[in-house]
């Protein structure tokens, strides 16, 4: 009667784990609770709603086995009433996953043992995730179907199922004062990206999704990533075992993840779950950026003529600001690894936000570095007008190729009229255009350090140009490079003294050879003394001495500068920014930063006995939110 068989090493982990979400079919811990029950398993994956009611009214099992397998039949029979035209936009499907996220719930946070107690048992992992894909499931079917119902605020019912009542709060997202409804909702764990190589989360309760929202109504200036991450919850009223098992009461709740951590669920505080990369994806994915960069860079259909400050994450007054600057025929999309594993990193994540500056690198060199400033001090100006926050202090700039000569601009001084002298002192400009020049051209050539500016890391930056921009391909690009038609215009009674080609405006390719009069001029301007910075510089060939090595654009003689507080040279060509290398070193910087905001937080609690006031108290829920001033 009883036979002795042994399991293949390929079925170890499905006869542990092996459940509903991950084979279809019911696991074995709800076999075993079924036939303690006289159940049949397999009649019960036919009948899974009448199965589900005599294990919930059953004396036969303990709250945890009984709570347990009736969120698994409850998963299997959602999915079978998620079939169909509307799939998930059922009433009947929304319903039955409000169910399951209900048993689930129950079990996790209202029966004897707590989360703690049940740690390593494979049973809870299960069951969290239950609650999680429900949770998901029953925010996409409402999405779908009261689709596109106003959004609200907190304590504002929402449309639902016959028999529930739901609200909606998102009180802890950050909104700028927009009140926009998502044009979509997507399932975090349901998205695969080409071209990121990691995608970073955050193990914990609840769903990971990224909302879509609509175009910003923000200044032109800036904007914040029209997709964001969010945690979403599912929380039943109630403060007993038997007030959850009975409530059709339920808030739906929204957290951005940067900023909440843990949630406070009964008298449980729990890891929230969290995407940090998915929303990225998405943004990138559906903008285009690749092909705009040359349409813009050779003048063709609509032109980018001014920069713009892309916002990766909702603004956070105590975050400290990483501007990334791409360079020469590029865009946002130059950073795409780099951001990603910026913000993947825990550490750099609770000390940093991170801005993306895309600019049209037709336009010359001067133009950009002081509309590139204005873009910045702008946002800034929005955000905080005061300069009271940590966001408007210590910003750290990092700039690519061109990028990097421009973010060495933004922490320079001109010396006065230094600049002018050299570059029009010596024209012949006619009493009457005497006044235009100077009203036009003084904001390009007299500037000091931006005060916001802390540190600064230029990678394959050609401060003293380049050689190879006289190469005969340079040479045949040069030719189809077009100025913008806003800035041709604007200066076209000055191109006599600016430029040595009549009725020709210089554009970035011109600036960035090292014999340009402007990259020659400026090469030698004093950095900040209060600003350190770092130099990445890449190395094409391991063959002959260092100073005179390339990495095939810039020569290591135009991207070196002395004085930097370190210099990394890596094996690499010119996009040495998307090396693991160059992105490993910019973190260890940042890295060095946020220790050291920490070690000022410890000296201040060594000295006064209380720590720095935290900026996020505990929310409503109870729940708690990261700081920049704390240990990450």
């Amino acid at each position: 009667m009883v036979k002795l068989q042994s399991l293949k090493t390929d079925a170890y982990v499905d006869a542990k784990r092996g459940d509903i979400l991950t084979t279809g079919e019911l696991g074995a811990a709800s076999n075993e609770s079924l036939r303690v029950l006289g159940l049949s398993p397999e009649d019960c994956r036919r009948l899974a709603t009448t199965c589900l009611d005599t294990v919930l009214h059953s004396d036969g099992l303990d709250d945890e086995r009984r709570l347990a397998t009736a969120s698994e039949l409850s998963v299997s029979a959602a999915l079978r009433t998620s079939r169909g035209p509307l799939g998930a936009g059922r009433d009947g499907s929304i319903a039955a996953w409000l169910d399951t996220a209900r048993y689930a719930y129950a079990y996790l946070f209202y029966t004897s043992r707590t989360p703690g107690q049940r740690a390593f048992e494979e049973r809870q992992t299960q069951v969290r995730d239950y609650y999680n894909y429900a949770v998901e499931q029953a925010v996409a079917g409402l999405f779908k179907r009261y689709h596109p119902s106003p959004a609200g605020s907190l304590d504002n019912t929402i449309p639902g199922p016959a028999g529930w009542s739901l609200s909606l709060d998102t009180s802890t997202l950050a909104q700028d004062g927009s009140t926009a409804t998502p044009e979509a909702i997507l399932s975090a764990s349901s998205l695969r990206f080409d071209g990121l190589r990691s995608v970073y989360r955050r193990d914990g309760f609840g769903s990971e999704m990224v909302a879509v929202m609509p175009g910003s109504t923000l200044p032109a200036t800036f904007s914040e990533m029209p997709a964001s991450n969010v945690s979403v919850l599912l929380r039943f009223d109630g403060t007993t075992l038997s007030e959850i098992l009975s409530t059709r009461r339920v808030r739906l709740e929204a957290y951005d993840p940067y900023v909440t951590r843990r949630a406070h669920v009964g008298a449980q505080d729990v890891p929230l779950a969290g995407n940090f990369s998915a929303a990225y994806g998405v943004w990138l994915a559906q903008a285009g950026f690749s092909t705009q960069s040359l349409r813009t860079l050779f003048g063709w259909g609509d032109e980018l003529d001014r920069p713009h400050i892309y916002l990766l994450q909702p603004y956070d007054p105590h975050r400290r600001v990483i501007v990334l600057l791409h360079g020469l025929a590029s865009s946002p999309e130059a950073w795409v690894n780099m951001a990603n594993e910026l913000m993947g990193d825990e550490r750099i994540r609770a000390h940093y936000q991170i801005w993306l500056a895309y600019y049209p690198t037709n336009a010359p060199l001067p133009y950009n570095h002081m509309a590139l400033r204005e873009a910045i001090t702008t946002t800034l100006d929005h955000y905080d007008p005061a300069r009271a926050s940590p966001s408007a202090h210590g910003m750290v700039l990092v700039g690519h190729s061109m990028g990097g000569v421009i973010a060495r601009l933004m922490v320079s001084s001109s010396g006065g009229d230094a600049l002018w002298n050299t570059l029009v002192g010596g024209a012949s400009i006619a009493p009457d255009m005497s006044e235009r020049a100077h009203r036009q051209l003084d904001p390009f050539l007299h500037f000091e350090p931006m005060p916001e500016v802390s540190e600064a890391i230029f990678i394959a930056a050609p401060h003293r140009g380049t050689p190879y921009a006289h190469s005969f391909m340079a040479r045949i690009v040069h030719g189809l490079v077009s100025v913008p038609a806003r800035l041709r215009e604007d200066f076209k009674d000055l191109t006599p003294i600016i430029s040595d080609t009549p009725g020709r405006l210089p554009t970035s390719l011109d600036n960035l050879r090292d014999t340009d009069p402007f990259i020659r001029a400026t090469a030698t301007l004093a950095i900040s003394p209060r600003v350190p910075y770092h130099t990445i510089v890449g190395r094409l060939s391991s063959k002959g001495p260092l100073s005179e090595s390339s990495d095939g654009v810039v020569p290591y003689a135009s991207a070196h500068l002395d004085g930097a507080l370190s210099e990394r040279v890596i094996p690499s060509g010119h996009s040495v920014q998307e090396t693991a290398a160059a992105i490993l070193e910019v973190r260890r910087i940042l890295r060095t930063r946020a220790d050291s905001d920490v070690d000022d937080t410890d000296s201040h609690l060594a000295h006064t006995g209380e720590p720095i006031p935290a900026p996020y108290p505990p929310d409503h829920h109870g729940n708690t939110h990261e700081s920049s001033l704390r240990r990450p």
